[in-house]
This record gives structure tokens, sequence and C-alpha cells, in this order.
């Protein structure tokens, strides 16, 4: 499927997160935490809004938190003698909304990112015919139900889908967006209809093997709470890689 190991992709998303959290891929393999001042580089990944008012992102070892000038002593404060897990979790999370309260912050977005194992990874089948989608293909399937396979604000990133089908009806989508340079993200959606049957799996797996014949890494996302989409990841190859908590204005929370 790739000549890439586990260990190359894994480097290729730090060096990515590295842009994004204005670090060095180096620090998220730290013993200690790391503060970094947040900047913006246009080879971010699309879908994050640079520069970060307060971004913790761990691949385990340490958090590395990237965030406004003014929050550096906040973010010191924050991580100081806390284990890394403690930083993404409550009660911890209550302190660290207290502290930014006064910055007019809350903690928000909570994600955790997966990454292929070539090693483990292989195709699923399913019992229903499944189609390779270009841009030309999917152009008219910008619609609710396949809102997580693609995305309407981002149209010009989203670059291939493979597409489940009952007959002529598409029952399930998954779409891969060019988020960054040299990674493309995996979103899927399937008719609650269909669910339970293997289709996601069989999408998902599809997508990634095409994804690397074009010479792009497939990387997955999954709020920690949505435990099918991460049971997907696994049974598709894909294992925990990182971790992220961003912080946003409370007012655009309401």
């Amino acid at each position: 499927m790739t000549e890439l190991t586990r260990g190359d992709i894994v480097r290729i998303a730090a060096e990515q997160s590295a842009v994004d959290s204005s670090c060095h891929a180096s620090d998220f393999f730290k013993a200690e935490h790391v503060v970094v001042p947040s900047r913006s580089d246009k080879a971010a990944r699309k879908y994050i809004a640079q520069p970060f008012a307060f971004d913790l992102t761990s691949y385990g070892r340490n958090a590395v938190a990237s965030v406004r000038e003014d929050l550096v002593p906040v973010a010191r404060a924050y991580l100081r003698g806390k284990q890394t897990q403690a930083c993404f979790e409550t009660p911890a999370l209550h302190e660290l909304d207290g502290m930014l309260a006064p910055f007019g912050l809350r903690t928000c977005y909570q994600a955790e990112y997966f990454l292929p194992d070539p090693a483990q990874m292989r195709e699923h089948d399913c019992a229903y015919a499944l189609r390779v989608l270009r841009k030309e293909d999917f152009a008219v399937l910008y619609l609710p139900q396949w809102s997580n396979a693609l995305c309407a604000a981002r149209r010009e990133c989203d670059m291939l889908c493979v597409g489940a089908y009952d007959g002529a009806a598409l029952i399930g989508l998954a779409g891969c967006s060019a988020d960054c340079e040299r990674m493309w993200q995996i979103g899927i959606d399937v008719l609650p209809q269909y669910r339970g049957r293997g289709v996601a799996s069989a999408l998902v797996s599809r997508l990634a093997r095409e994804t690397f014949a074009r010479g792009k890494v497939p990387f997955y996302c999954a709020a920690w709470s949505n435990l099918p989409s991460k049971r997907t990841a696994l049974r598709c190859g894909f294992l925990p890689a990182w971790v992220q908590l961003t912080a946003m204005p409370a007012q655009r929370r309401r």
C-alpha cells in the first residue's frame, strides 16, 4: 500500500503539527512540557484558526502549548507539575477555564487524531458496491447527510471520495480533504439505516489506499466520545497518534 513505515508517518505528522503549533517537531517528544508563542503560517492545516489563543497538543509524552504572547505565563502555570494526561482531563480543565476566564476564553474543541500503521492496514469488504468519486462526481453531494465526508465551506480542499451504493442509492460516503501539503484528512458518513453493516470500514480502508496511491498520508480525527468512529479507525489500521485541545472566545460558544 505504501513504502512508508509507521515511524515515517508519525514523523510527517509531527512535522505538520510543529507548523501548526509554531514549534519544532522534536518538542512533541521531550520529557518536559513546552510553551511557545503561536504564530500564523500559510503551511498550517486549513481548518485551524491561527494564531491560536490557547492550544494544547500531545503525542503522548508531553504537552506543547501554543498560545498568545500574553497567555504564555498562564500556560506555564497550568502545565507546571501536571502529568500529560491530566492536562487534557477534568478536573484540571475546570482549573484551566478559570485561568482563561479573565481573557474571555474557554476550553472548546477536543479531538483525537489517528494515523495509519501500514503493517496493520487491510481493505474491508461490505455488501454494497464501492465507487471512487472525483471532484466532478461529488460536486452535487454537498448535503447535510454527507457533512463529515465533505465540507461546503472548504470545497477546494475536498480531493477524493469513495461512495457505497445500494443499487443506485448512495448510502455511505468517505471523503478526504487536503488540509495540508502532505496529509489528507478522512471523514465518513453512513446513512443511519445502513450502520453496523461494515460500510464505514469498507469506505475508510478503500479511501486510505487511494490516498496513499496519490502520495499523501491519510489521517483520521474523532471526538473523544465518538466510540463508533474510533472503532472504525482501529479496524482499518489507524492507531491513536496525537490529541489536541483548543480554547476559543467564550462568547463564540453561545
